[in-house]
């Protein structure tokens, strides 16, 4: 039996790489990993120690911290999320060909265009706070200008396709919660 690593140990796993424990239970740890986010994995999987902490008690984990901190940051700052692009499209290019054959076209990376994507998912996300929030709009003003939003993540949904993670993407009106 391997010793169970308590929170805050380091570890690097072969397909996730590097990591810190932010929970641990009798069967699985859960890793905050450098490149892919919060996995969990069992106890007993292959990966290598680069650094143990034995016998750390929280009553409160490290994973429990992050994720309250995530939330408040999303929820009062302009800060964005680290948001992956799908593996198929790493190092990959978009080309904008004009119709007239006499023009160039344009070779646009792909992870340009998805950071601006992005960019502009979470400045909506900023805005839906901003009208949340004011005090001068009374709430069928907030609905009204609430519904323009929902539409315009509407009109993103055909860039889902480039997200990794099917969690970050875009929700339009028909199918949001």
């Amino acid at each position: 039996m391997n010793r169970i690593l308590g929170i805050g140990s380091r570890i690097e796993h072969s397909d996730h790489g590097k990591g810190v424990v932010t929970n641990v239970t009798a069967k699985m740890y859960w890793v905050t990993f450098i490149d892919g986010g919060l996995e969990t994995i069992g106890v007993n999987d292959e990966f290598e120690v680069i650094e143990a902490v034995d016998d750390e008690v929280d009553t409160v984990s490290f994973y429990e911290i992050e994720k309250s901190l995530r939330e408040i940051l999303q929820k009062w700052s302009d800060i964005t999320e680290i948001v992956p692009l799908g593996d198929k499209w790493n190092g990959g290019t978009m080309t904008l060909q004009p119709a007239d054959p006499n023009l160039a076209a344009k070779e646009i990376p792909v992870k340009t265009f998805f950071n601006k994507i992005v960019m502009l998912r979470d400045r909506l996300r900023v805005l839906e706070q901003k009208i949340n929030s004011n005090k001068s709009l009374d709430e069928e003003e907030k609905i009204d200008i609430q519904q323009y939003i929902t539409r315009c993540y509407g009109s993103l949904t055909t860039f889902n396709v480039l997200f990794k993670n099917k969690s970050q993407q875009f929700v339009g009106e028909s199918s949001k919660r």
